[in-house]
């Protein structure tokens, strides 16, 4: 261009949250509308500009099952694409691990119309194909790396929400 202006089409940056009970469960839930739409995910979203990461992942987890965490850690990082009106955006997913705040709680209000359902699956019976994008089944790997009880189990009968 003349003028010299440059756009750069950098990554917007989303969150996930790889959350686990005492149990070794894992809390899903089930994508309510596209992109993904009925595949399994772990909650999360978009962090909002001037937001950091972390309480995005808290804020995400309170809006989409109304649940509180505690014990919050860096996983990873995975390129992702997300398509919305059209437009196929870039997008950076980091991901974490929590525990639940309050450890009797099992789910909380949940945000109908970004969650159709949430569950706790046992890792052995969650197939990284049920899950929505494929920066998440990288991650769930990345995860079940990092937990070697579950490291090597094959998918069986799987939970369905």
């Amino acid at each position: 261009m003349a003028c010299g202006f440059r756009l750069y089409f950098n990554p917007a940056v989303a969150v996930a949250v790889f959350v686990q009970d005492a149990a070794g469960r894992v809390l899903l839930i089930r994508r309510a509308k596209e992109p993904g739409a009925g595949k399994l995910a772990p909650p999360g979203g978009f962090i909002d500009v001037g937001e950091r990461a972390e309480d995005a992942v808290h804020r995400e987890v309170h809006e989409e099952v109304g649940l509180r965490l505690t014990d919050l850690r860096f996983l990873g990082s995975q390129p992702n694409e997300y398509l919305f009106g059209g437009v196929l955006y870039p997008v950076l997913d980091l991901f974490f691990t929590a525990r639940l705040a309050d450890p009797a709680a099992t789910s909380g209000e949940v945000d109908a119309g970004e969650v159709e359902a949430v569950g706790w699956h046992a890792p052995s019976d969650v197939a990284p194909g049920d899950l929505a994008f494929p920066s998440m089944r990288a991650a769930w790997q990345d995860w079940l790396q990092a937990n070697p009880a579950f490291a090597g189990g094959c998918p069986g009968d799987r939970v369905r929400l």
